[in-house]
């Protein structure tokens, strides 16, 4: 059992002090949202680039890829604030292009910013952060990528985007293309730590865990579900955490794996079945097998290999349209049928 530390030293990063973040109310995830560079958690090699462009204060357009909640949006907010300073306000547009992604945004908005005389730092230009950049149309893309040759001598853009495939190659080319990876356990778990120090928030190791394990490195997600849980129940366990985020529980499932491992399809029918009558989808449970069973010690690496084939297998069959419990049921039948067949190949 572990808890929040009063020897920790009160937290200074995120680019404010314990007062002023005490001075109003906001989500957890605004409140410690990095204000510069230094202060972002993971992806260090990236964030070290950005870091020289804005030493060196000459932008390229970019382009920043990767899974939500990674720090995307922020690396390019945390990268305006270093280069324009106090001219933020009135030299940077943010749209989101996931609202705002036809063409008319980029004949009208972009094009009066882009025109638009604005006092700025020397040699600095004005900023377009364009927020879900791979949910604009086709013709808006076409259209943006005239707009950027047109005002590039004032203007800068930087796309935020989940799959950058998804932007057509003549703006691509245009760009300087950064991916981001997923946070790293250690990663999450050293924020989820500085926040509840500074919140003074009750909890356990294994709630911790829990929270690692259901934000799958995101780091959104996993300040979300801190600041609900403790709002909630006032300590974070791993049941609380797995009551606030409402997926299966990893030990309901890992007692089904086990059962599947030893050839019991009656005992994992019967966790299966518990977890369709608590209400859970047919993807949720799916997903969360796949998770339990990449870690699972229990199994030897050869069985871990089959049954993850099987899952992905049953995964995709879900997604297409066939979620019923007796697809589920097919899933288990397959997993018990294939360790009792393992048995001549452990390792």
């Amino acid at each position: 059992m572990a808890s929040s530390s009063s020897s920790v030293k009160p937290m200074t990063v995120f680019g404010k002090t314990a007062a002023a973040a005490e001075s109003y109310e906001l989500p957890w995830v605004e409140k410690y949202r990095p204000k510069l560079l230094g202060e972002i958690v993971g992806n260090e090699d990236t964030i070290d680039r950005l870091k020289v462009i804005a030493e060196d204060g000459n932008m390229p357009h970019i382009i920043i890829s990767g899974m939500p909640g990674i720090g995307k949006t922020t690396s390019i907010h945390c990268l305006a604030h270093a280069l324009l300073g106090d001219a933020y306000k009135e030299g940077v547009l943010e749209l989101n292009a996931s609202d705002e992604r036809g063409i008319d945004v980029v004949r009208n908005k972009i094009k009066m910013f882009a025109q638009k005389k604005v006092t700025l730092p020397a040699g600095r230009h004005k900023i377009v952060i364009l927020d879900e950049a791979d949910s604009m149309t086709g013709g808006a893309q076409q259209a943006l990528r005239r707009t950027m040759e047109i005002y590039s001598n004032t203007t800068r853009f930087a796309f935020a985007c989940n799959m950058s495939n998804k932007i057509i190659e003549p703006i691509q080319s245009r760009c300087a293309i950064l991916r981001y990876a997923r946070l790293s356990d250690g990663e999450v778990l050293k924020r989820l730590l500085e926040v509840c120090n500074f919140e003074d928030v009750k909890f356990t190791d294994d709630g911790l865990s829990s929270l690692i394990f259901t934000s799958e490195g995101d780091m959104r997600q996993a300040l979300n579900n801190l600041q609900s849980t403790h709002s909630g129940f006032g300590i974070i366990t791993t049941e609380n955490v797995f009551k606030v985020c409402d997926q299966p529980h990893p030990i309901v499932v890992q007692k089904m794996i086990r059962c599947c491992a030893k050839g019991d399809v009656t005992g994992a029918l019967e966790c299966l079945e518990g977890l369709w009558e608590e209400g859970y989808a047919a993807v949720d449970i799916v997903t969360t097998v796949f998770r339990v069973v990449k870690v699972f010690d229990e199994l030897t690496e050869f069985t871990k290999l089959e049954f993850i084939k099987e899952i992905g297998w049953t995964h995709m069959r879900i997604l297409e349209g066939v979620g019923t419990l007796v697809q589920l049921g097919g899933l288990i039948s397959r997993l018990c049928k294939q360790s009792m067949s393992d048995d001549d190949f452990k390792i």
